[in-house]
């Protein structure tokens, strides 16, 4: 199968710690851009979707750029190579805004979606990063339930010792390997947000800056991104 192979390659790019010296600032000083991406489906229809990227500034995480298109999704789907059909429509809205407004170029991305945490080490979140060379995050609403990780009733335990916003526990898989963190972002919201490496950043910077997104539960790149799409 070749999208198998093409994966595997792929996933040989990926760089789990940080890059930029930005990500080593306890403040993230020097980050100005913060880009969130998105593909939403139109109800009822799996072909098509548009395409979100918005660039938010940092810290006061206000809308610098939007950009939505309408696109076909023509590959078929197949379970856990999802990013085959989404990432090349993400890449070309990179491209585009690198062509059209080079200097709101985000200095990293939030992807709706996973990095690490994923059937075979490779998620949304590590495919789009590889494939444009910027730090890159999985942000996920749900847990992805692979490497024996279930939500059973030890995980809805675990939940709830999330008492503040900023708490987390690992998600460990059977494996042994941290696939990625459980993080409460909001006092407001029980529900807890499940962050993973995309690209060129560490585990706890990455959890550290989708922290710093939260005004709500979703951080502002990926619900201004969503807001956008729908």
């Amino acid at each position: 199968m070749e999208q198998g192979l093409e994966q595997a390659q792929l996933k040989a790019s990926v760089v789990e710690e940080d890059t930029e010296e930005w990500q080593k600032d306890p403040r993230f000083a020097g980050l100005e851009r913060v880009g969130g991406v998105d593909l939403s489906y139109i109800k009822g229809d799996d072909t098509s979707a548009c395409a979100s990227l918005v660039v938010l500034s940092y810290p006061a995480l206000e809308v610098l750029y939007e950009d939505c298109r309408m696109v076909a999704v023509s590959a078929p789907y197949v379970a856990g190579f999802l990013a085959f059909r989404e990432v090349p429509f993400l890449v070309e809205a990179v491209q585009r805004l690198q062509q059209e407004e080079p200097r709101l170029k985000p200095q990293v991305l939030l992807v709706d979606g996973n990095g690490l945490l994923h059937p075979r080490g490779f998620g949304v979140a590590c495919h789009l990063g590889v494939l444009t060379d910027l730090p890159c995050i999985g942000v996920a609403k749900n847990l992805l339930q692979v490497d024996g990780l279930v939500r059973d009733e030890l995980h809805r335990e675990q939940i709830r010792s999330l008492q503040r916003e900023g708490d987390t526990f690992p998600l460990t898989g059977t494996s042994g390997r941290v696939l990625g963190m459980a993080l409460r972002s909001y006092n407001n919201s029980s529900k807890p947000l499940y962050v993973s490496v995309g690209h060129r950043v560490c585990l706890e910077t990455a959890v550290r800056l989708v922290k710093s997104c939260c005004r709500y539960r979703i951080p502002e790149p990926i619900r201004q991104v969503q807001k956008q799409g729908s």
